[in-house]
């Protein structure tokens, strides 16, 4: 039972940055209809630039970490102004094929920067355990699902009253409607990717605070895009509710089936459930089904 616990536990943590990576690829794809294939490189970055700052700048926690959500934002800014808004209007695959060609840049960068491949960030959350019924959790994890918690909060209330985060919305429902109430589409465009390079930032600190920095991190993102396969492209909701149940079946299933099969069957759950998921139901649990006339 101890046991059992701890893998819930452990899967639940890791599956609630998994839904913020998955967030990311939400608000990008909702305003704009661009499938973010850097997600994870993007968090790669932001982890290896949080170590600089850290570790190698020495600053403290209260500097660091601000200059790291700055970092983020000049980052998606940069992203969208000369990435991809010179590309608007393009067939979607173009927009595809230059976010995967990002990625690979970006993780050149990372090796060029950093080039050894696995650091550990000081310690950010407290190292002491707490006791669980019969399992021992160490804090890291719970801190991990309560600032999680907040982030998930924040944005929803953001995207429900401000300003913004209603034209957001509007945007992803209609774009000619919004141009017509006089918001420009472009800067909407802008501000979901700076929003997505942020909460990729957040989880790549929290998921390196438990695991450290590896290239790893680059799988984490491609393990997020079946969080957003399995709750729907254009769900926050199902974005978060498709996290821990990711992170739940990696936990429980890798912890029981490891001993059984192989070592490596905990990192294919994930895209197994991406099939099983295509199959069954393809616009996901939450996903709104369109119907074309042809």
């Amino acid at each position: 039972m101890a046991e059992f616990l701890q893998y819930v536990i452990t899967g639940l943590a890791v599956g609630m940055v998994y839904s913020l990576i998955a967030l990311g690829f939400v608000l990008v794809w909702k305003s704009s209809s661009v499938a973010n294939l850097a997600l994870g490189q993007i968090v790669l970055l932001s982890s290896w630039f949080t170590y600089g700052m850290l570790t190698q700048a020495g600053f403290p926690l209260w500097i660091a970490l601000p200059l790291v959500i700055l970092f983020a934002l000049g980052l998606g800014w940069v992203i969208e102004r000369f990435t991809l808004r010179p590309l608007i209007a393009q067939p979607i695959l173009a927009l595809i094929t230059v976010t995967l060609g990002l990625g690979y840049f970006i993780e050149g960068i990372v090796h060029f920067v950093w080039p050894w491949s696995v650091a550990a960030l000081p310690r950010i959350f407290p190292q002491s355990v707490v006791h669980i019924g019969p399992a021992v959790v160490s804090q890291e994890y719970l801190w991990v699902v309560g600032i999680s918690l907040v982030v998930f909060i924040v944005l929803t209330l953001f995207f429900r009253y401000h300003r913004m985060g209603i034209a957001m919305r509007a945007t992803a429902d209609d774009q000619k409607a919004v141009q017509a109430c006089g918001i420009p589409v472009t800067v909407v465009f802008s501000r979901s990717w700076m929003f997505a390079c942020v909460v990729a930032a957040i989880s790549g600190i929290l998921i390196s605070s438990i695991g450290g920095i590896t290239y790893g991190l680059v799988e984490t993102g491609l393990k997020a895009f079946s969080v957003v396969i399995l709750g729907g492209l254009d769900s926050f909701g199902g974005a978060m509710l498709a996290g821990p149940i990711i992170g739940l079946a990696e936990s429980v299933g890798g912890g029981y089936l490891t001993p059984v099969l192989w070592a490596g069957v905990k990192d294919i759950i994930p895209f197994i459930m991406i099939i099983i998921v295509m199959v069954i139901k393809p616009y996901g649990l939450f996903g709104e089904q369109r119907i074309e006339r042809i």
